[in-house]
């Protein structure tokens, strides 16, 4: 558990995990944060693949990712499932952008986002559902806490053309 908490307009902290995806962005099945600078980052944290709501915003970031790619935006899908599950999510949903694996959440931690959840009324450690957008020279410069995950991916687009990263 961690008591991190990223504010906006710090620099992001950085961090290698390993990935499947785009080979632009993927680097020797890892994706390693500082590299990216000069582009903007789309960090989203999720709880589980193929989960209903995780597949709803994924695949919402999946229909937002041209129109990212556009304006130079990288989006990372960060999660403690394995590179093999985020292999199939990605082959199942046709998800072009990587997916990172925080098996251990050392990552999750770092930023925050991993905690005590309840479903049902069971407690139980987890990825909350975040979003952090990073701007070209490593900056967070917007955080979602709660996020809707079938409309999220516009309001981060609007947020990036908003900000004019």
């Amino acid at each position: 558990m961690s008591d991190t908490t990223i504010q906006e307009q710090q620099p992001a902290p950085d961090f290698t995990l390993p990935a499947v995806g785009s080979d632009d962005v993927v680097k020797n099945g890892q994706v390693h944060l500082q590299e990216l600078q000069g582009r903007p980052v789309v960090l989203y944290f999720y709880p589980k693949d193929d989960t209903p709501g995780c597949t709803k915003e994924a695949c919402s970031f999946r229909d937002a990712n041209r129109e990212m790619q556009k304006r130079g935006a990288v989006v990372l899908g960060v999660s403690t499932d394995s590179v093999a599950s985020h292999q199939k999510f990605a082959e199942k949903y046709g998800l072009s952008y990587p997916l990172l694996s925080d098996t251990d959440a050392t990552v999750s931690q770092l930023y925050g986002v991993y905690g005590e959840k309840n479903m049902y009324g069971k407690k139980y450690l987890g990825v909350n559902r975040e979003t952090f957008l990073i701007d070209k020279d490593g900056v967070v410069r917007k955080i979602w806490h709660k996020v809707k995950p079938d409309e999220h991916a516009n309001e981060v687009l609007e947020t990036v053309d908003a900000l004019k990263l």
